[in-house]
């Protein structure tokens, strides 16, 4: 079986997030940079689960410039075969997904991975541009994956319950939460994952579709206000004028 998971950079949930330039750029000084966790757990494992048991190929993917190659290695390390890294800055979600799909076109990949969103820009809009793309189907929000030969059974949650599909490969899939266990590469992994092949492309031609103005901070934590149970109108006018949710 051979699959194509994708894989994005993002910061640390340690990082104390700034931007500089008018709040135009985020700002990396100190930045620790990890493999974007719902493509690392949820995606890039369960890959890894289907080719110990049905063999294969696991190839990551990733869309950015040339310091991305640590991350990269952090996911090699977990135990994936290979890795392709498009020389193109990954700064539009539409723009990513072309490159990665000009390079799948020629893959012959029977699944391609994604993890539901990332946690710096949480879009979850790559698989679905992908599936796109690529005149495949796509099943997002994934918490189950199964294989019998070319057809998939795959479960994720609806309200109210779990919604059960099945689909033939090829297809593309985002992961979401229950999909598979986090794993924690060994020594003997991260010593391997310095002599697997890592494949540098040139960008495709695509078009970015959009730009960032400015960025904000969120609202920091406020203090609770609470209202006595007798006082209904009280709360109503709070929620009414103050909050401006009613």
């Amino acid at each position: 079986m051979k699959i194509l998971v994708c894989i994005s950079k993002a910061p640390d949930t340690t990082t104390k997030i700034a931007f500089k330039d008018n709040d135009t750029r985020f700002n990396e000084d100190n930045v620790q940079y990890i493999v974007n966790p719902y493509d690392e757990w949820y995606a890039l494992v369960r890959a890894l689960e289907l080719k110990e048991s049905l063999g294969g190929n696991v190839t990551i993917i990733n869309v950015g410039p040339a310091d991305n190659d640590a991350v990269i290695r952090k996911a090699l390390a977990i135990g994936a075969d290979d890795a392709v890294r498009i020389d193109a800055d990954p700064s539009d979600a539409y723009y990513v997904a072309e490159q990665i799909a000009q390079h799948a076109k020629s893959g012959n990949y029977d699944l391609i991975m994604t993890g539901k969103e990332t946690i710096n820009y949480n879009g979850a809009s790559i698989g679905a541009m992908l599936a796109e793309l690529l005149d495949l189907p796509f099943v997002s929000l994934a918490t189950k994956l199964e294989m019998s030969g070319n057809t998939a059974t795959i479960e994720h949650d609806i309200d109210g319950g779990t919604e059960v599909v099945e689909c033939t490969t090829p297809f593309v899939l985002s992961a979401n939460k229950g999909m598979a266990e986090a794993r924690i590469p060994n020594m003997r992994g991260i010593m391997a994952a310095r002599t697997k092949p890592l494949t540098i492309v040139p960008v495709a031609n695509a078009e970015v579709l959009t730009s960032i103005k400015n960025y904000q901070l969120a609202a920091g934590r406020v203090d609770c206000k609470y209202i006595s149970a007798d006082k209904p109108e009280e709360l109503i006018d709070l929620l009414h004028n103050v909050a401006k949710v009613i």
